[in-house]
């Protein structure tokens, strides 16, 4: 387990970067944005709605488009450093089985090994993957498959996504996030590779400053960190 107090990160100096993000406009997306352009990086950010988006600036690029879409991909990550990819069904989504996600993911990895960009941080979920060995036996067995078939959908598309990006050779991390929730940031959060210490949840701006801190810190190169308060 790793613990780290942001608070702490305040005397670091920082590497200004361009970042390209996917899922800007999500719950968590929008405060990944708002952490990044905190620390001055200079941001692309793809939408399909750019009338929702505050207006492009000399450190904001907007284009307009689809994940799905090769073409506007690759306009998004052309001059970056790195990508994030926070990408989401929306909520619960509507319960039924997508591979939007992975299908994205694999869109974002091509396009980022065409044009040589190594760096990529990208959102999955705490039950995906080996993490779903964290989980006791009755969440595992009972409560996701029969009671959260909404979330059960959702963990299937990130195990797809997840060796999409394990195995593309670019120097990856997969933050595997909890419930994610809207309150006050602790200024703190747990970072685990074998479970010990994870907990139900972690706020919506330290799991926000967990992903801008992996890029700046190159740390968790090609990990797959749970995160949690």
């Amino acid at each position: 387990m790793r613990l780290l107090n942001k608070l702490c990160r305040a005397q670091l100096q920082y590497i200004n970067m361009k970042i390209a993000i996917f899922g800007a406009s999500g719950f968590t997306g929008s405060a990944i944005l708002n952490e990044a352009v905190r620390r001055r990086h200079n941001l692309s950010v793809l939408v399909r709605d750019p009338a929702r988006f505050p207006e492009p600036t000399n450190g904001l690029q907007v284009v307009s488009g689809d994940a799905l879409d090769r073409e506007a991909v690759a306009r998004t990550i052309q001059g970056c450093d790195a990508v994030i990819q926070c990408l989401g069904v929306g909520g619960k989504g509507n319960g039924k089985p997508t591979t939007l996600i992975s299908d994205a993911t694999r869109i974002i990895v091509e396009e980022m090994q065409r044009q040589g960009i190594k760096r990529l941080v990208a959102l999955s979920n705490v039950g995906a993957g080996d993490s779903l060995t964290f989980q006791p036996w009755i969440f595992r067995c009972v409560i996701l498959p029969y009671f959260m078939k909404w979330l059960k959908v959702i963990i299937d598309d990130k195990n797809r996504m997840e060796p999409i990006i394990m195995n593309s050779g670019l120097d990856w991390t997969i933050v595997r996030c909890p419930n994610i929730v809207d309150k006050p940031a602790k200024g703190k959060y747990r970072a685990t590779l074998d479970g010990k210490g994870l907990r139900l949840t972690i706020a919506l701006r330290d799991a926000a400053a967990f992903v801008i801190d992996c890029l700046e810190d190159g740390c968790y190169i090609r990990q797959a960190p749970c995160i949690s308060n």
